[in-house]
């Protein structure tokens, strides 16, 4: 494991507990969504959508970093980005600001609620995987930890910074998220 990831895991642990609810956070009685499944991208839309939106600007104003953008135009292969349901947040690995914003919102997205439901936020969120420094963390893997590569990338050495995600964190996340349709969208999306 490598030095930045050991931190992020003790760091994680550390705060999970601590930190204060979400502005506008659900009921911890309310009702929690699974673990998301992996819905791969099948068409080109490239307009960003409501829950998509709602969740960059959430994690902007509470973390900082930069609005790195939602939709792309679409290109050979398929991504989520093209449908409009990934957000990628502007923070450099190599800032100490940055590598702490994200520790807390790694933190935030995958502590438990008041019910002990792991991953609260990221489930409620409807957030498929997020993707940060050579780090993937997926729902399907309950959002363990996990090397990441991008297939852009014959090796680490060979790959860019923007492919191994060391200046943005990739955040995917399902339809109905990114059309608003989960729990904690409720109330910030006109039905």
């Amino acid at each position: 494991m490598s030095v930045v990831r050991a931190l992020l895991a003790a760091a994680l642990v550390a705060t999970a507990l601590t930190l204060l609810p979400a502005s506008g956070a659900v009921a911890d009685n309310a009702p929690i969504e699974d673990y998301a499944p992996y819905e791969p991208p099948t068409r080109c839309a490239p307009h960003d959508r409501t829950g998509t939106r709602l969740v960059a600007r959430w994690t902007v104003r509470r973390f900082g970093g930069g609005f790195g953008g939602i939709s792309r135009a679409c290109g050979a292969t398929p991504s989520e980005h093209a449908e409009g349901r990934a957000f990628d947040w502007a923070v450099d690995v190599r800032s100490r600001a940055d590598r702490r914003r994200v520790r807390r919102l790694l933190a935030a997205l995958f502590a438990p609620d008041a019910a002990g439901n792991p991953a609260a936020l990221a489930r409620r969120m409807g957030v498929m995987y997020v993707i940060w420094d050579d780090t993937s963390w997926a729902s399907w893997r309950r959002f363990a930890p996990a090397p990441y590569l991008s297939t852009g990338c014959p090796t680490r050495r060979e790959c860019s910074r923007t492919l191994r995600h060391r200046d943005h964190v990739h955040i995917s996340l399902t339809r109905a998220a990114s059309r608003g349709k989960l729990s904690w969208y409720a109330g910030r999306v006109g039905r």
